[in-house]
């Protein structure tokens, strides 16, 4: 495909349908979370099996972002697009119609599948078809519908479950990808890598195992313990073959990761900033939803109803125009900054007010989503923007993977600093054990102390995180002055 400089003439009609592929794949994560209690029940699904059914999904996912981008680049993205909704329509339809808890798990390993080409193939496509100056709106409202995902999917699942049956939940993504198969075909132009570089076929298999290992380590944690045998080995795995991965790449003449890209300190800097943001937010976030539940007494949906405001304040600022104009004005070092910033002091309201109630707790909310509206959109942009554009779905494979593996490791790791805090099994069970008011109150307040430490150690990571991606990429910026200069 070749770009006219004013961009592809239906860009902006192409992004919609681009993110109505990428709305579909993200309101299934969040749907499934509500469904957990009829799961339960109707398939007489275990905690383990509930595990697996979320678990699968996010293995796959993670460990094919890299191959899914590069399959992109060299075979086409609008091929891989298409790829993408089918198999993730093809997916739902079996998870919808399964009868066992082997059949929704097998199902939800299909749809890892086609989640991986569509989180790669978007993200990529919308860089091809749009001038650099429009990139980082265009990457705004790309990343907006991941929250529209977020705050929407449980709202979603909720009515749907209230009047249907569990698979449901899984059927209603066929109109959608149905929908969006028709559009990309006759909308989205296609574009690949012009040089035809030969597939790493070796990269992409040690690739895939070296991430699903370390995902499934990060994973296992958690319920199994950080010393246990399951996650010793998986760790023990993952250390060995991305070891591999990373020697074959700097020796095959066709890498599928350039290692050369972590020379460039654009790069550099936007990546340790996306893996910061994103281990600061998605742990912080995962224990505030039990704060919401647990300690202040919502249900579910109430308290996915009062987180929704951080990601309704993404949406209208990246939908507005709002967000990008900011980034153009800060330039992109002091906007990541100033995002993090924000997103930082919104994680220290929430750790300081949280336990006075849910005003407290909005004011975080509010500011995370102003600072994640400006500085997430743009970290994204400068880890696309420092990689060649034929290698546009590797960038996006790249950005993918760093967001699941810090979100992973954020969960993993503010829950043991919680668990330090909070000597117990669980909150609903320490609960359950109390024995009086006073006994259960102790069992909050302790709860929520160790939930304040949580979020304070997340907010000196995320704000660890714009610190370093703004100095990294302010001396970039000067060093490509120089060479102009020169």
């Amino acid at each position: 495909m070749t770009t006219t400089p004013q961009g592809h003439p239906q860009r902006w009609l192409i992004l919609g349908v681009i993110c109505l592929a990428q709305l579909t794949v993200l309101l299934d994560n969040t749907v499934l979370n509500v469904a957990i209690p009829s799961l339960t029940t109707e398939l007489d699904a275990t905690t383990s099996d509930i595990q697996w059914m979320i678990n699968a999904y996010s293995l796959v996912q993670s460990g094919l972002l890299l191959t899914a981008g590069s399959a992109a680049d060299r075979y086409g993205r609008k091929k891989m697009l298409v790829a993408g909704l089918a198999l993730f329509g093809v997916g739902s339809l079996a998870a919808g119609l399964a009868s066992t808890t082997a059949q929704l798990i097998a199902a939800r390993a299909g749809m890892g599948i086609g989640g991986a080409l569509l989180m790669t193939t978007t993200l990529a496509v919308a860089m091809q078809i749009f001038t650099p100056g429009e990139q980082p709106r265009a990457i705004g409202i790309w990343a907006a519908v991941n929250s529209l995902g977020f705050a929407t999917g449980p709202l979603l699942g909720g009515f749907v479950l209230n009047h249907f049956w569990w698979g449901a939940i899984f059927l209603i993504n066929l109109p959608v990808a149905a929908l969006g198969l028709v559009a990309v075909v006759v909308l989205v132009p296609e574009s690949k890598n012009p040089s035809g570089d030969r597939p790493d076929l070796l990269g992409a298999l040690l690739s895939t195992v070296g991430m699903s290992a370390l995902v499934f380590a990060i994973i296992s944690g958690p319920p199994h313990g950080w010393t246990s045998g399951r996650v010793l080995a998986s760790a023990a795995v993952a250390v060995v073959v991305l070891a591999l991965f990373g020697y074959w790449e700097s020796r095959v003449p066709y890498p599928m990761l350039d290692l050369h890209f972590f020379r460039n300190r654009r790069f550099t800097g936007a990546v340790a900033g996306a893996v910061l943001i994103a281990f600061g937010m998605g742990g912080s976030l995962f224990l505030l939803t039990q704060h919401l539940q647990f300690v202040l007494g919502y249900g579910p949906l109430e308290a996915g109803l009062r987180t929704a405001p951080l990601a309704l304040t993404i949406v209208a600022l990246n939908f507005s125009g709002v967000a990008a104009k900011w980034t153009a004005r800060l330039g992109t070092p002091l906007a990541i900054a100033a995002g993090m910033m924000l997103m930082s002091g919104g994680l220290v309201a929430i750790a300081l007010l949280a336990s006075g109630g849910y005003p407290g707790t909005l004011l975080g909310l509010l500011l995370i989503g102003a600072g994640g509206a400006i500085a997430s959109p743009a970290m994204a942009h400068a880890i696309m923007s420092a990689i060649p554009p034929a290698k546009a779905g590797v960038g996006a494979g790249i950005n993918g993977t760093l967001a699941e593996f810090g979100n992973g490791l954020g969960v993993a790791v503010l829950g043991a600093v919680l668990n330090s805090r909070f000597l117990a099994v669980s909150l609903p069970v320490a609960l359950a054990a109390a024995g009086s008011a006073a006994e259960q109150r102790r069992v909050t307040d302790s709860f929520s102390a160790g939930l304040e430490t949580s979020l304070l150690v997340g907010a000196c990571a995320v704000l660890l995180g714009g610190v370093l991606a703004a100095v990294l990429l302010r001396r970039a910026e000067r060093a490509d002055s120089a060479v102009v200069a020169a």
